[in-house]
């Protein structure tokens, strides 16, 4: 299924009338080149060009190249391109009878081609060229390693053994001698000719040359540099009747060019239609062009630092889309795919594989940012990314110490609207505990985490539970959020206590927060107990200062009576995990109450005799 997806996937984009949108043909593949030497129909080297470009870290210019050859420690040359020893026959590593076969190597590929391709201008050129490099000069002219020294990059291009490729003088700067007519039109039967014999297709059903060994997949985080395989078979234990490599998996070798050229593509750095999720790369697509493909990978993924409000932008834009009646359409039918990959070793593993009808997943996506919802502060994303949302619960909020498999768990449970890993919900308290305090980004987390525990208990409940709100809800009568906003009212009024003035320049050393915090979470009566009698202190000291800190005092105490109305000032001695998640959500609402508008307090006289 995953591979017929992606394969679908290649057809469509071939067909594509935007050239930005195809892909490259079969037998061919981007790839770097960061020198080309350019030569003319003669073969005399007329330039080395350099296709670096930056000044931090230079990237080369990427070319469409015959598509390349697996090898190990084997020598086997690409064709028409490779690196500088296999080209050029000349040693960078000390191992001089060993280049003298890779570039024997090279230049059979190129005797190889049919003779419709040998008489091409490009590869006569090209083989005059290698027949002039590789003479040895008379005495007194320079050596061949002294002509190319005149050309600027030629010892960086030594130094690392780069990848070269040819250019005839004249043609367009983009246009290789791997790029004409003759020579494409040799690729494919060359491709057919290194296939193993013909079997019927898993992906397209028909009889076709074997692919033994499939292309490589990169962009996969954590997996080799160099890229890992998908579809892999090397030991015994995974043989089938004693077939060997592509033959357990029988995928001809224009499927498996297309369904790894498909899914390169879509975790390059620029597809747009990828989000690393903790370890999990993961890849979006649709079965038709649609514009959901980037605006969920947005969605999810955190945006650019040139853009950083792209990713609200997509939102907005996924609920536009589900508001306006479109699902209920047959556009709502596209099929849409998701597939997480997560490096194993030298092979790629499917962390998960997601599939539904747009409508279906665009309504989880928005059901998602619903559930996160929570008062938050201005600077505070509305919508904020999975990376976030993971950091926050992460030690130190950092990316290296986010679980390795939380971020596949977390994008499944949104996918599929099932209940967010307890996993998450935990780390989250964890944090919370561990420095005293709860930021927006862990009550979104532990808010949405609650909500579909309530909404899933709902499902078989008689006497259905109350989900969480954005704001305060003062109806809430569950213990937990209660004591936690009895922690957050007790805390506000050590603070008026502590500066009864009101003086903005005030910072108050230490609050019952920095003491207590996790112990009123966790054990309520052995904390309260004493906050309560802090209490009595606090507002005695307000109700004493001034006339307008007496009203705060009642207006204190007013709100105390009432958080402690529904339980009678019985204090739970342990309070289980699930709790703790509502006092902490307790705590938050009452502070972001408190903090978000200004309760009126009337000025109340002191009592007289």
């Amino acid at each position: 299924m995953i591979l017929n997806a992606l394969y679908d996937l290649y057809q469509r984009r071939m067909s594509d009338p935007d050239l930005k949108q195809r892909l490259p043909v079969y037998g061919f593949e981007e790839k770097p080149i960061p020198y080309i030497l350019i030569i003319d129909a003669n073969g005399r080297l007329v330039n080395l060009r350099c296709t670096l470009s930056g000044d931090k870290k230079p990237v080369a210019q990427a070319f469409l190249v015959p598509q390349t050859v697996k090898r190990a420690v084997n020598i086997t040359a690409n064709l028409l391109w490779d690196t500088l020893e296999y080209v050029l026959g000349v040693d960078t590593r000390g191992k001089p009878e060993r280049v003298m076969l890779q570039h024997a190597a090279f230049r059979a590929r190129i005797h190889a081609l049919p003779e419709s391709a040998q008489q091409d201008v490009g590869i006569i050129a090209i083989n005059r060229f290698l027949d002039q490099f590789m003479i040895e000069p008379k005495e007194g002219e320079p050596g061949k390693l002294e002509r190319l020294a005149q050309f600027p990059g030629w010892e960086e291009a030594l130094k690392g053994n780069a990848n070269l490729s040819f250019k005839l003088s004249g043609d367009d700067d983009h246009d290789l001698i791997c790029h004409r007519p003759a020579v494409r039109a040799a690729c494919e039967p060359l491709m057919e000719e290194a296939a193993g014999g013909d079997v019927v297709c898993l992906i397209t059903g028909e009889n076709a040359p074997l692919e033994r060994l499939h292309t490589v997949i990169k962009g996969v985080w954590g997996a080799q540099s160099s890229g890992a395989n998908i579809v892999s078979f090397n030991a015994d234990a995974y043989r089938s009747y004693g077939k060997e490599q592509g033959e357990n998996s029988p995928v001809s070798k224009k499927a498996a060019f297309g369904y790894t050229t498909a899914l390169n593509a879509l975790l390059a750095k620029e597809s747009g239609q990828r989000v690393q999720v903790g370890d999990a790369s993961t890849a979006f697509w649709a079965e038709k062009k649609h514009p959901m493909e980037t605006d969920i990978p947005d969605a999810f993924g955190e945006p650019p630092k040139d853009n950083p409000a792209r990713g609200a932008a997509a939102v907005k834009r996924l609920y536009e889309w589900v508001h306006s009646g479109k699902p209920a359409t047959q556009e709502g039918d596209t099929r849409f795919y998701v597939l997480g990959l997560a490096p194993n070793a030298a092979r790629i593993a499917v962390r998960f594989w997601e599939t539904a009808p747009l409508r279906d997943l665009a309504q989880r996506t928005v059901q998602h940012f619903d559930d996160l919802k929570i008062a938050r502060p201005s600077f505070e994303p509305e919508y904020p990314s999975l990376f976030r949302l993971l950091a926050a619960c992460a030690v130190q909020g950092k990316a290296d110490n986010i679980p390795p498999n939380l971020g596949g768990e977390v994008i499944h449970a949104v996918l599929t609207g099932g209940v967010y890993p307890a996993t998450l919900f935990n780390a989250a308290l964890r944090r919370c505990r561990a420095e005293q305090n709860i930021n927006y980004l862990r009550a979104s987390v532990i808010k949405a985490y609650i909500n579909r525990q309530i909404r899933r208990s709902n499902a078989h409940d008689l006497t259905p539970k109350k989900e969480l709100t954005v704001m305060i809800d003062p109806e809430n009568q569950t213990i937990g959020y209660c004591l936690g906003r009895l922690f957050a009212v007790l805390e506000r009024l050590q603070e008026e206590a502590a500066n009864p003035n009101r003086d903005p320049s005030f910072k108050l050393n230490a609050t019952i927060r920095d003491r207590y915090f996790s112990g009123a979470a966790t054990s309520p009566l052995m904390v309260f107990t004493t906050l309560m009698k802090l209490q009595v202190h606090h507002v005695s000291k307000l109700k004493k200062f001034s006339d307008k800190t007496f009203g705060s005092a009642v207006f204190y105490e007013k709100l105390i009576g009432e958080i402690l109305k529904p339980f009678n000032a019985t204090f739970p001695t342990q309070m289980p995990l699930a709790e703790q998640g509502l006092f902490f959500i307790g705590y938050y609402h009452q502070r972001q109450e408190f903090f978000t508008k200004s309760t009126p307090i009337a000025p109340i006289a002191p009592i007289t005799e």
